[in-house]
């Protein structure tokens, strides 16, 4: 498909951009995710048994309190990736707070189905690296993308 000129269905162009800048920026899911994983979010709303403040939030977890703007951006991300909602705090107030839903059940510590390791192995910077190298392992005699990245197999 070649791109529209001048007049010619802009909205086309736009829907390919947009879909290119889509995929650029998809490695902000996974590491978000990663980083809810790493300080431990999912666990501490869900031992907070109910929905969490965002004051509430920042104040449990293990971080440099000046970052604290960060968080909302944060849950943000992941609540359009459906791993947080927002809920009420209670019936009476219209306070809002976070809560944990079906697919972050499954990154809970404790939780006897939980992929949270599993996340955590397969986007550590060993494993992410050699996608960084593919290019050169299709160019090279290399026998994995692994060994172009690390100089050894896996």
């Amino acid at each position: 498909m070649a791109l529209p000129h001048r007049g010619e269905k802009s909205t086309e162009l736009l829907n390919a951009q947009a879909h290119v800048w889509n995929h650029i920026f998809n490695f902000i899911n996974s590491m978000s995710l990663k980083c809810v994983v790493q300080l431990g979010i999912v666990d501490i709303i869900h031992k907070h048994g109910k929905p969490m403040t965002l004051a509430e939030l920042v104040e449990a977890l293990p971080m440099n309190k000046a970052k604290a703007q960060s968080i909302p951006c944060l849950m943000r991300i992941l609540i359009h990736l459906g791993f947080f909602m927002k809920a009420k705090i209670s019936k009476d107030e219209e306070e809002t707070g976070y809560w944990i839903t079906p697919a972050s059940r499954l990154l809970l510590k404790d939780e006897s189905v939980s992929v949270a390791p599993f996340l955590l192995a397969m986007l550590d910077p060993v494993l992410t690296e050699p996608w960084h190298h593919l290019s050169a392992w299709f160019k090279n005699e290399n026998s994995t993308p692994f060994d172009t990245a690390h100089g050894r197999m896996l």
